[in-house]
């Protein structure tokens, strides 16, 4: 049986004291191994004399007997690393050749010799510490900044959204009262402009009718072949047009079918019979005519003429080209100096169907019905900016930017992180997207969800969600996970798992105020 104890020195007050304690044993837990006393096993199972302790025999369940020894699966070795933070493993690595605690207190065998090199962890877990306290500090100092300013940006918009609440009635009133008198001269506006278009549209029809009236005389004086006023059989079978079955000739009863069944018509049978049904075969025919398009001009064949002179030939055509340099020849008005234009003939035709203007009076009309409604359509254009900027008000207000606003600064920003082959964007409240380094179009991670933090801490991590879909997967995602920095920054980004990101992210608006230091080395 092994005595392993300790004795360490504490200060209390002032007042130097010695606590003796089993080897492995914290301060902290001293109280419970009283020397001289009977040990309960922590977990109550059973009690033991205080000489069983540390006899590399376990007596308790919990292995709280043996802190000092590996005679315990379950036992815990206290490493008291002065100078450095106090720390516990395993019992099993007590004195098994490796310096487990930084003070070496786990080999105390002798088997190993230890380095003590707590006082250089120490040393540098305090200048962390100082980094990481100092960092809190100016970050800190930053929130508040950043509070400050939330909350007056938030008070602002308050104050815009109750000025423009007012101004949206005034603005109603008199888009109603614009839109009132708009309906008011447009009535009479509609009504000349009605009887105006009315007034066309018979003279329309009238020009069209005449026309009609035209084409048919003009028709039947083109098959009334012999000018007696009356239009037969054989006039019609002489129309190839006619030919029903297409054999190359026009029958009798071709002709007669064409004639609704009578031998000749007169001008009026035929307006009212006999022209609804040959006017598309007689345009038809008209159009062939003039238009024939198969036919080419022939060439004369003047090589073979034995009594061609190709002298006389050559003087006859510059004889030709001086008659038309002498003539009143004007190069603006030749068809083939301007073959866009249009006959005067066929522009005449064209103005035709176009409807003249309006009279005086109908123009004065239309011109008071066009300032009401421009005006009308700025004082609508006015009611709806005015109506889309208290939409935006009201979607900031309602909008969750911490406890104190802290977050507030980020909104309507975006960060960005580079990676070898990605360039990440974070524009918070929003959006998280990613385009190739190279160049090319953006794909979108995920839109702006909900604070996704822990309960003790819902605002240390944001959720963007419902992006665009992974082929053959699901929509992609990211997780922000916010983290006490100097300022706003995409820090870093990965893909744990398929199409689900994680940016990592600093900002002010997570630090804290650093308490007083309360930290103590154990002796």
């Amino acid at each position: 049986m092994q005595n392993l104890f300790v004795f360490v020195v504490l200060s209390i007050s002032g007042v130097w004291a010695t606590v003796p304690r089993p080897r492995g044993v914290s301060i902290s837990m001293a109280s419970f191994y009283t020397p001289g006393e009977k040990f309960r096993c922590l977990d109550g199972s059973r009690t033991i004399p205080y000489e069983h302790l540390n006899d590399d025999y376990c007596d308790c369940q919990d292995g709280s007997d043996e802190p000092g020894t590996a005679a315990c699966p379950t036992g815990r070795f206290h490493c008291t690393n002065a100078g450095y933070k106090p720390g516990t493993v395993k019992s099993s690595r007590v004195n098994d050749g490796v310096c487990d605690c930084c003070d070496g207190t786990d080999e105390y065998s002798g088997l190993i010799e230890c380095v003590n090199n707590c006082k250089e962890l120490g040393k540098k877990m305090r200048e962390e510490q100082q980094r990481v306290r100092l960092l809190q500090e100016q970050g800190y100092k930053t929130k508040l900044e950043q509070i400050n300013e939330g909350r007056k940006k938030r008070e602002e918009k308050k104050a815009m959204v109750e000025a423009l609440e007012k101004s949206k009635i005034q603005l109603e009133t008199l888009r109603n009262e614009k839109e009132a008198k708009k309906q008011e001269v447009e009535e009479p506006e509609t009504e000349a402009k009605d009887k105006h278009k009315q007034q066309w549209e018979e003279v329309k029809a009238q020009r069209e009718a005449q026309a009609e009236n035209e084409r048919i005389n003009e028709a039947f004086i083109k098959l009334d072949a012999n000018k007696d006023n009356i239009v037969d059989i054989a006039e019609i079978m002489a129309h190839s047009e006619f030919d029903i079955n297409s054999d190359g000739e026009v029958s009798v009863e071709e002709a007669k079918e064409h004639l609704e069944d009578a031998e000749q018509t007169d001008p009026a049978y035929f307006a009212e019979k006999v022209w609804p049904h040959i006017k598309d075969l007689f345009k038809k025919e008209e159009k062939e005519v003039e238009d024939p398009g198969a036919e080419e001009p022939k060439v004369p064949e003047v090589m073979d003429n034995p009594d061609y002179d190709e002298d006389e030939e050559e003087e006859h055509d510059e004889d030709e080209h001086d008659d038309e340099d002498e003539g009143d020849h004007d190069p603006y008005t030749d068809d083939h100096e301007h073959p866009d234009e249009l006959p005067l003939e066929e522009e005449n035709k064209k103005g035709d169907q176009e409807m003249p203007e309006y009279d005086e009076e109908t123009k004065k009309l239309i011109e008071v019905a066009d300032a009401a409604r421009a005006e009308f359509n700025e004082a609508d254009s006015k009611l709806k900016d005015a109506e889309k900027e208290l939409n935006d008000l009201k979607s900031y207000l309602n909008g969750d930017y911490g406890p104190d606003e802290e977050f507030s600064t980020m909104k309507d920003q975006c960060y960005e992180y580079t990676d070898r082959e990605y360039t990440y964007k974070l524009c918070p409240f929003d959006r998280a997207t990613q385009r190739p380094k190279g160049g090319g179009s953006e794909t979108r991670l995920g839109s702006w969800g909900h604070w996704a933090g822990p309960e003790t801490n819902i605002y240390s991590a944001q959720k963007y969600e419902k992006g665009q879909n992974c082929w053959n997967g699901p929509d992609r995602s990211v997780r922000v996970d916010m983290t006490c920095g100097l300022e706003n920054m995409l820090t870093n980004t990965y893909e744990p798992s398929r199409c689900e990101y994680v940016f990592e992210f600093s900002t002010p608006s997570l630090c804290t105020p650093v308490p007083a230091d309360s930290t103590r080395d154990e002796l």
